[in-house]
């Protein structure tokens, strides 16, 4: 109850759902800005309430606006949002606030009311810097607009993150390289970068089944990755996890709570959490459509539609599946703590020292597990045959 929890909050809405998007996200012609705020708010005040315990404010690690598309959100939303979290909760002073935002001229023109409303790190949904690109992934911007959106930013909020996309069709490693040099040269604090994958139930998913389109082969792929962590370390980056890379201190406090398996709460459709109380480890999710979740909270005061006390064994699965993803590692003796296992007990062991001698596990000196850079290349193939 002492550790730090994150907060999550989901908005729903994207003005175009992205052909590769298999997130809860949804396109609604109207919304009614007023009733979501209402709504977000009494889910959020309830879920606090239960974390809490009687009192006591648990200590607040982050609060982070995820979608979907937040920039989408009236200003004034955040702004009762984030307001409600730090009297709910114990806020330490410079509180980690992050907004999802993309780069179209109408959203960025919201960028200084989302700062005002207490805003101070924003995520961009870059995913390219290259027109055909873009039109490939459907997004509603042009590179102009992500450029002048990352000038911006830059200059509006003290913590700026992006994203890309790598691995796309045709994709060459020059170019790649440039397009890297380019937006690094505008924004190097933290890159959030994503393989290009084909997931069940997407437009893309349609189109690839039928020869549409084909992404690179693994090797290439590989020789993507690699560049990328090359070009980011000319800007003092870091890939502190699979797919994020950083200066140092510039890290996200957010997601580090998940990857390190802390407490986490998750309000708005769709939304997940894991939070310990009375002496089980919970998680519970929420309903996924918008307007049964609105109606379920108008009704109830939440949308959770399940909610579980994970046993050990499932709670270091999660732990190491999560853990493992950090350059740091896991930590044993947290891992214990958390899920009520040894790591012994948690893995294979011969999996585990045929993993340490391919090399792509290690023992840090700190006494945690890591994997190599090698071996967090091969995770998704490793880590079914490592856990028990």
């Amino acid at each position: 109850m002492s550790e730090p929890l994150a907060l999550y909050i989901h908005w729903p809405f994207c003005r175009a759902k992205c052909p590769y998007c298999d997130f809860n996200s949804h396109v609604r012609e109207r919304i009614d800005q007023a009733a979501w705020r209402d709504a977000l708010r009494r889910e959020l005040a309830g879920e606090a309430a239960r974390a809490n315990g009687t009192g006591m404010r648990r200590p607040l690690a982050s609060i982070f606006f995820g979608g979907g598309t937040p920039s989408l959100m009236d200003p004034a939303t955040v702004a009762a949002l984030i307001e409600d979290a730090q009297s709910l909760f114990a806020a330490p002073e410079g509180l980690e606030v992050t907004l999802e935002a993309n780069p179209t001229s109408v959203e960025a023109a919201k960028l200084r009311d989302f700062r005002a409303a207490g805003v101070n790190r924003l995520s961009l949904g870059v995913q390219a810097l290259d027109g055909a690109a873009l039109r490939f992934l459907g997004r509603q911007h042009d590179a102009g607009e992500a450029v002048a959106a990352l000038e911006l930013a830059r200059a509006t909020f003290p913590r700026l993150s992006f994203d890309l996309i790598y691995a796309r069709p045709g994709q060459a490693e020059a170019p790649w390289r440039e397009e890297l040099r380019r937006a690094l040269a505008l924004a190097a604090d933290h890159l959030s970068l994503y393989q290009l994958t084909i997931e069940p139930g997407t437009r893309f998913a349609t189109e690839h089944a039928r020869g549409a389109f084909a992404l690179p082969e693994d090797d290439e792929a590989a020789r993507l990755y690699y560049a990328t962590i090359e070009e980011a370390a000319r800007f003092d980056l870091r890939p502190y996890e699979v797919s994020n890379y950083a200066k140092p201190g510039a890290e996200s406090r957010h997601n580090l709570v998940y990857w390190r398996y802390g407490d986490y709460l998750g309000i708005g459709p769709g939304a997940h959490q894991r939070l310990w109380l009375d002496g089980a480890l919970l998680a519970a999710r929420r309903h996924r459509a918008p307007e049964e979740w609105l109606a379920r909270v108008a009704r109830d005061g939440h949308a959770r539609t399940e909610e579980v006390a994970l046993a050990p064994e499932d709670r270091a699965r999660e732990a190491l599946l999560m853990g493992l993803r950090l350059a740091e590692g896991v930590d044993p003796a947290r891992l214990a703590a958390r899920s009520g296992l040894t790591l012994a007990e948690a893995v294979d062991p011969a999996m585990l020292l045929a993993c340490l001698e391919e090399g792509y596990l290690e023992w840090r000196a700190d006494g945690r597990l890591a994997a190599t850079g090698e071996g967090r290349m091969r995770l998704d193939a490793m880590l079914p045959v490592l856990l028990r």
